[in-house]
């Protein structure tokens, strides 16, 4: 008996391990949606907006590195994915979005709410196709999903309401989704090359990315060989910093010094698995190698002396024996002494001061001291993602993540349902900021719906805190950056969850102990002292000056005491 497109979609997808589908119901998706009323394997989520099940989607897929799914009605409604589709793509993520069509015979006819999906979603996928007739079926399909697994990105289909509705003459071109992983590493020659470099080079540094995952007691093993300190960027963090004697701290602008110190003092620094943006923080004089499973992404942000396309478990596991064991530790040994001393400076902010202002390092630390061994945490953009980079301790079984290739905002809370709806039995905490939280409010219903026990805790500050910071930096004061809140805590509780609202230093322990001990979401809503400056590790002249500037200009207004004392432990101590 012939299936329809829509049966045959989600009986593809049921194949392929698919356990959710993300959305918002339309009339343009009933096809669907009423094939998955039917499914025993795959869960329709329902969202209050799309945006929101993109982020949950692509949450989910980096989390599993299996495919998830998401899908939106016609016109405004699939418009909608692509704030979370370009994340997802961005953060490597396989996911596949369905994009509904407003009927095909209507199609060029600038008919109620008719877009183009493959014009609008091309830019963030691997593959972007409609599906026109029962006739591509279920290849497009099948390509779309080899796509999305295989390049680890979005892929896209379209199909009109009508089309899904039609019977799909043969499945003659069916054939099972092929996950296999192959086996990269570079040629024995290269890897020659590769090994004389290091073993001729005195001061080599480990810069540590997201292409480090699955490779931790690799890296630790080559960080021992060559008495190499290892620095991370920012997706690095959650694959290489735990248990980890070499770690010296995250560079960049929301990194460390220390971090920093050991990227610029290096002779060598060696890029694994990480595409780290920022061309301003590598070294200027150091030789560069970059190893990287994506070829396109070689030499991309910075002058290379060897580029090698290969796996980083894989790679180091061939280049160990080629290596000499160096056994000058004084470059290690110099980076650790400033890891040491920049943890300290940074700890001694994360104190809470009884009648004093709650600093977010303090919130963060005690998140992180009290939160499970295996929690999965969510930041958004902003200065939440910097107290998590510098305060979040990342032991073995813990997951961070957030928008951190894309830098949208309101990534934290939908990300967090995608992450407790896969893992329900674990920990899962969002850091939001409360311009972040507020942006995407709205889907705190979907955690109500769902009874998700996700804990928000809201830095909540009164300001967009990093644009604000980034004002000051360039000596304007701040405009646009305020935001006048209500109070979370008891709007969550208007909505049926519990709301937990934190205004002083010394209630932060209890009110983080009972938010976390109360199996059902939280809403924890913290003041959080809306002066507080994340410094970048260093400063070039002209941020200093402009800092100078909006600090005359606060002083001269009455404002600048707090913000000078801010400075002075900053930069000038």
């Amino acid at each position: 008996m012939s299936k329809t497109v829509a049966a045959k979609l989600v009986e593809i997808l049921e194949h392929a391990g698919v356990k959710h589908i993300h959305g918002v119901v339309g009339d343009s998706l009933n096809g669907i949606t009423d094939e998955l009323r039917k499914s025993t394997k795959i869960k329709w989520i329902h969202y209050r907006h799309e945006e929101a099940a993109a982020f949950a989607a692509g949450a989910e897929a980096q989390l599993t590195g299996r495919l998830a799914v998401c899908a939106g009605s016609c016109g405004p409604g699939n418009m909608h994915l692509i704030n979370g589709l370009y994340d997802a793509h961005r953060s490597n993520a396989p996911v596949l979005a369905i994009a509904a069509q407003i009927p095909s015979e209507q199609v060029g006819s600038s008919y109620f709410q008719e877009t183009r999906p493959e014009a609008l979603f091309r830019e963030c996928s691997y593959y972007c196709e409609t599906i026109a007739s029962a006739r591509q079926m279920p290849r497009v399909l099948q390509i779309a999903i080899q796509n999305a697994i295989g390049l680890n990105g979005v892929a896209v289909v379209s199909l009109s309401g009508d089309v899904a509705l039609q019977n799909i003459p043969d499945d003659e071109l069916e054939h099972p989704l092929f996950l296999n992983r192959p086996s990269i590493r570079p040629s024995d020659a290269d890897m020659q090359q590769l090994a004389g470099l290091v073993n001729e080079s005195k001061k080599v540094t480990l810069l540590c990315g997201a292409g480090c995952a699955g490779a931790h007691d690799a890296v630790i093993a080559l960080a021992a060989k060559i008495s190499s300190p290892t620095v991370h960027a920012l997706r690095g963090k959650e694959h290489v910093q735990y248990d980890n004697p070499y770690d010296v701290g995250m560079t960049g602008l929301i990194g460390m010094a220390s971090g920093n110190h050991a990227v610029q003092q290096s002779d060598l620094l060696l890029m694994l698995g990480t595409d780290f943006p920022y061309k301003e923080w590598y070294p200027a004089d150091s030789k560069i190698v970059q190893i990287d499973i994506r070829p396109e992404r070689l030499g991309r942000r910075c002058k290379l002396h060897l580029g090698l396309v290969g796996d980083v478990k894989e790679t180091i596991n061939v280049l160990l024996p080629l290596l000499d064991q160096k056994t000058d530790t004084a470059f290690l040994e110099e980076c650790q002494e400033q890891y040491k001393k920049n943890r300290k400076n940074l700890d001694a902010h994360a104190k809470g001061e009884t009648g004093k202002l709650i600093h977010p390092e303090y919130l963060t630390k005690v998140v992180s001291d009290m939160a499970q061994a295996d929690a999965i945490f969510t930041a958004d953009v902003g200065t939440p993602t910097v107290w998590a980079a510098r305060y979040l301790d990342m032991k073995a079984g813990r997951r961070l993540i957030g928008s951190f290739n894309h830098g949208s905002m309101a990534s934290a809370m939908p990300q967090a349902i995608g992450a407790q709806l896969t893992f329900p039995e674990r920990q899962v905490i969002s850091l939001s900021g409360d311009g972040g939280f507020a942006m995407m409010m709205g889907d705190i219903l979907t955690i109500y719906q769902y009874n998700l026990p996700v804990k928000l805790i809201v830095y909540n500050n009164g300001s967009l805190g990093f644009v604000a910071m980034e004002m000051k930096v360039i000596g304007m004061p701040p405009f646009g950056t305020d935001l006048k809140n209500p109070n979370f805590a008891k709007m969550a509780e208007a909505i049926g969850i519990m709301g937990i609202r934190v205004e002083n230093s010394e209630d932060v322990p209890a009110a983080i102990e009972k938010a976390l001990a109360h199996n059902g979401p939280v809403l924890i809503d913290v003041l959080t002292n809306p002066t507080e400056l994340a410094m970048p590790p260093k400063i070039n002249f002209e941020e200093a000056k402009g800092f100078g500037i909006y600090m005359l200009r606060q002083t001269l207004l009455g404002d600048g005491a707090e913000v000078w004392d801010t400075l002075k432990t900053n930069f000038l101590e």
